[in-house]
C-alpha cells in the first residue's frame, strides 16, 4: 500500500466516537482493529525505511570515523514528514479500508 499519499491527519485529531465504532457496533472492538492495523502499516514502513537507508549505507571497520550521509538524511527526514502509523489506520478504518470478521460468528 502507498502510505505517501494519504489523507491522515499529521496533527492529533478528534474523531466522532459513534464513526469509529459503526462497524463493529463495539469501541473497544473497533480500536483493537485500528491498533493492530496500526502495527502492521509501522512494520511496513520500519521495512520499507531500513532497506533505504541500506542502498546508501557505507560501512567502515573503524568506530571512530562517522560519516554523514546526505541522502540518509535526506530519506529518514522524508519518513519522520509521514503521518503516524495509527493515523493512517484510522483513516483508512474511517473510509471502509480495513477488512475485519468476527471469528466467534460462523459464517
Amino acid at each position: 500500500m502507498d502510505y505517501k499519499n494519504t489523507n491522515a491527519a499529521d496533527t492529533t485529531v478528534t474523531y466522532d466516537k459513534s464513526k469509529v465504532e459503526a462497524p463493529t457496533g463495539n469501541i473497544y472492538e473497533a480500536i483493537s482493529i485500528i491498533a493492530k492495523r496500526a502495527s502492521q502499516i509501522n512494520n511496513d514502513l520500519k521495512k520499507e525505511l531500513i532497506e533505504k537507508l541500506d542502498e546508501f549505507a557505507t560501512y567502515s571497520d573503524s568506530l571512530d570515523e562517522v560519516f554523514e550521509n546526505k541522502e540518509q538524511i535526506e530519506v529518514s527526514k522524508f519518513y519522520e514528514k509521514l503521518p503516524k502509523s495509527h493515523a493512517i489506520a484510522v483513516e483508512e478504518w474511517l473510509n471502509d479500508k480495513i477488512y475485519h470478521r468476527d471469528s466467534e460468528q460462523k459464517a
